[in-house]
């Protein structure tokens, strides 16, 4: 458990650090699509790291700790050789932002509402493939591995496509929110895996689109100074999210299994039609 924690306290500065580098160092235009290829990355790591893991667990259950925990030393060495420190490239001191600043406001919401709705589609599609699709331990767990699988081939295909179409941060929320709510619903009604998996296919889609989104909204919205702080804060978001997530989602479940899913729908859906503000109407 120490352990877990310290992975997750230290992981947890990595992207922050990551966007708050592309904020300060790429043009607001092309900051979406930077954030997407950061996003496709991480994708690669979510579709290839269960799959590594598995070829090694044959050999000793152990080994998958050992070999991935050189992953990052590797990451570090590379990136201290070839990281150099720069300069600010703005001449005003770093600024702390507040959680309730205006600017931030949707950006904060759409990253909390993201992650609530990825953990909640993770914790349950176990629970669901036992009990709604009445599939054995066995086939159960299986069903749930080629789900979230499909999740990782999803957002890397989605965040592919969004270097190519350049869309701006509020399109891609409304459009990706919209498609994932879609994708949660039908999943909501499934009744055997392959279902089940398309429906996860289309939601991963969709959040594929959102997540860089709500990073780029929110550097957009920002003054250089306040880079950091911001992507702290969209960090912040994210784990409160990540935390409730869990919990409500089970709590939904026991009522009924399809809960869940169509709670997050709805949820998504309200993010997707958020009004734009006047002046980014297109």
């Amino acid at each position: 458990m120490i352990a877990r924690g310290c992975i997750g306290a230290f992981y947890a500065a990595i992207p922050v650090g990551c966007n708050a580098l592309i904020a300060d160092h790429v043009e607001p235009q092309r900051r979406a699509r930077a954030m997407a290829s950061l996003g496709a990355a991480n994708a690669v790591g979510l579709v290839v790291g269960p799959a590594l893991a598995a070829l090694l667990a044959r050999h000793s259950l152990s080994l998958p700790f050992h070999i991935m925990s050189l992953l990052p030393a590797t990451a570090f060495l590379v990136l201290f050789f070839t990281l150099k420190p720069q300069a600010l490239p703005h001449s005003h001191a770093p600024s702390p932002v507040r959680l309730n600043d205006p600017r931030l406001r949707r950006p904060l919401l759409v990253a909390f509402s993201a992650m609530l709705s990825v953990t909640v589609s993770q914790i349950i599609v176990g629970f669901f493939a036992l009990d709604r699709l009445h599939l054995g331990p066995a086939e159960a767990a299986q069903a749930a591995g080629i789900a979230l699988t499909t999740v990782g081939v999803a957002l890397m295909l989605a965040q592919v496509i969004l270097r190519q179409l350049e869309w701006p941060p509020l399109k891609m929320i409304r459009v990706g929110a919209t498609v994932s709510a879609l994708g949660f619903a039908c999943g909501s009604l499934a009744t055997t895996a392959p279902w089940l998996w398309a429906c996860y296919f289309v939601a991963a889609a969709g959040m594929g689109f959102v997540f860089p989104a709500f990073s780029a909204l929110a550097a957009n919205a920002m003054q250089a100074s306040e880079q950091g702080a911001t992507a702290g804060s969209i960090g912040a978001a994210q784990g409160m999210g990540a935390v409730i997530g869990p919990l409500a989602g089970t709590l939904v479940y026991a009522l009924d299994p399809r809960l869940p899913f169509l709670a997050v729908a709805v949820l998504l859906l309200l993010v997707g039609l958020w009004p734009m503000p006047r002046e980014q109407r297109v």
